[in-house]
């Protein structure tokens, strides 16, 4: 009984000292997760978007950057507008095809929903 006993310490230790790469592991996976669709469409729309379209999306026409917030961007649908993000709309504009640099469904998803957020601002 009393090599059981003082056992029992060393082995719980043992367990515990196993546990810890894989609880860091997951920690370290869980940290880095995804952020939240409006974070990410945010973020997502700063770094591929704000250089032509502007910050609130009114679009930067020195450049012929296309206003967000007109009457016929806020007609089109969200499958219209994941298009010409994703693919470049019916037009295939190179410039917009997010798709064929690495943009997944789920991006794209969020910057719609960021461009209607941004849309939601702003009067028409």
């Amino acid at each position: 009984m009393t090599c059981d006993s003082n056992r029992e310490p060393w082995v719980m230790k043992l367990r515990i000292l196993r546990a810890i790469p894989v609880m860091g592991a997951w920690l370290l996976v869980s940290s880095c997760s995804v952020p939240t669709r409006a974070q990410d469409g945010a973020a997502l729309y700063r770094s591929k978007c704000l250089a032509c379209h502007g910050a609130a999306g009114e679009g930067r026409t020195a450049i012929k950057g296309t206003n967000l917030l007109t009457d016929a961007a806020r007609k089109r649908s969200d499958a219209e507008l994941a298009l010409a993000i994703a693919q470049g709309g019916e037009n295939k504009n190179a410039a917009h095809a997010y798709e064929t640099k690495g943009v997944t469904p789920d991006q794209v998803q969020a910057l719609v929903k960021y461009v209607r957020e941004l849309q939601s601002k702003q009067k028409p």
